[in-house]
């Protein structure tokens, strides 16, 4: 009986190997079928073939799986080559207007931003992710454009693929907002400088005459310190306005300027000059430490705003007769300045929410302090409009350290990204 069983052995061998071989076939048939005629949305035309081909009707091979996956899908997805060339388009990147026409006729091409994020990604092999706003149609029409959030990754050394997907209603939302706040501000502008100068008025008129009854001195001294009160108060909504517009603009509402050089020595100049009345009152020294002729590249008017910032938040938050100390690392990619205090320092809890708008570590402490609560906000909008970043470190009543990173070398911009949007809505003071 032992050959019996050694005969099962070889017959189930050799049905197992033709098995094999006809599977081997069909999958090279498959795949010639396929090298020849492109997939269902292939941009070279022709119809994708499954992998198991040939299978009764009712089973769907693994890669018609996909196929219709993918095309089901309601973000758009663009593959392009090493030539950025597109290999594989589904039909809501079609619909999104991601491609044009090539340059031979019945041919066509990636979207030039497309392209753009694409060689980004291969000379950098980091993903890359942007929201802008593309117009509609060749000429861009009158309606509004359409908001997308593309995001760009390697597939491998020559293949990246593009995900775009719709925010054109979140986009719409977002100027709506900004627009209102800026219209908001403006209107409030007006008053607001009417309130000051009314309140520097009345206190002209309720000085204290040198000989005067008591009685009149009580009510003058009562309405002097109403008049002072109003004069705090305007101003502070005055700043509270203005840097609701900076902001607003930050964020989007106007375009961004042309990064150029920047000197730091004038940026450092400017904001100690900026705040030396400040620190003054408060005893407080502010200081600089570092090189000479470095230089960054963005908006001179910009970055001064947000060192000035980042030192008047130390200022405000340190106590009498300490130090505010700058300091300025230059590097070959990003120079970083630091800006340390010898203040209350901030919790650990409070670290990851400080660049919120009308974000309050210590409510009573912030309204001591004058602040308005956007500070901050703007300089994490600066930072990242720069292509930079600003990051933080600090003890709980050992004082903070802000450092503001800002690009060394002038950007890579073989084509320029339309105007970007808001991405984030975070930002803001302690």
């Amino acid at each position: 009986m032992d050959w019996v069983y050694r005969v099962g052995l070889l017959l189930a061998a050799l049905a197992f190997g033709v098995a094999a071989g006809m599977l081997l076939a069909r999958g090279r048939r498959s795949a010639r079928a396929t090298a020849g005629t492109g997939g269902a949305d292939d941009p070279r035309g022709g119809r994708a073939v499954d992998m198991d081909e040939g299978q009764p009707q009712g089973k769907t091979g693994l890669k018609g799986l996909g196929r219709r996956s993918l095309d089901s899908l309601r973000v758009g997805v663009v593959v392009l080559d090493a030539d950025d060339e597109p290999v594989l388009v589904n039909p809501a990147a079609r619909a999104m207007g991601l491609l044009r026409s090539g340059g031979a006729p019945g041919t066509i091409a990636a979207h030039p931003i497309l392209r753009t994020l694409a060689g980004q990604v291969r000379r950098t092999g980091v993903r890359r992710e942007v929201e802008l706003d593309l117009p509609r149609g060749r000429a861009g029409g009158a309606s509004a454009p359409l908001g997308l959030h593309l995001r760009a990754v390697a597939l491998n050394a020559t293949h990246v693929a593009v995900e775009a997907a719709d925010v054109t209603e979140s986009h719409r939302l977002a100027r709506v907002r900004r627009d209102f706040v800026a219209n908001v501000s403006h209107e409030l502008k007006t008053p607001i400088g009417a309130l000051q100068l009314l309140a520097e008025a009345l206190l002209d008129a309720t000085e204290l005459p040198e000989p005067a009854p008591d009685a009149q001195s009580e009510d003058l001294l009562a309405a002097r310190r109403f008049a002072e009160r109003i004069h705090h108060e305007s101003a502070r909504m005055g700043r509270l306005v203005n840097e609701l517009l900076e902001l607003t603009r930050l964020q989007g509402a106007e375009p961004l300027p042309t990064p150029e050089p920047v000197a730091l020595d004038w940026v450092i100049a400017e904001v100690i000059d900026r705040t030396r009345t400040t620190a003054s009152a408060k005893g407080i020294d502010v200081e600089y430490t570092g090189p000479k002729g470095a230089t960054v590249y963005g908006s001179d008017s910009q970055i001064a705003t947000a060192v000035t910032n980042l030192v008047e938040n130390a200022i405000a938050y340190s106590g009498e007769d300490t130090k505010v100390s700058l300091a300025v690392r230059p590097g070959d990619d990003w120079i970083e300045i630091d800006v340390a205090d010898e203040g209350i320092g901030i919790a650990p809890h409070d670290l990851d929410r400080i660049f919120e708008r009308f974000y309050r570590a210590d409510q009573a402490r912030s309204r001591a302090t004058g602040g308005t609560g956007l500070g901050l906000a703007i300089v994490k909008h600066i930072a990242t409009n720069h292509g930079g970043r600003v990051d933080v470190s600090s003890t709980l009543g050992g004082g903070s350290t802000f450092t503001l990173r800002l690009p060394a070398r002038p950007p890579e911009s073989p084509l320029p990204l339309p105007a970007a949007t808001e991405i984030e809505s975070g930002a803001t003071g302690r």
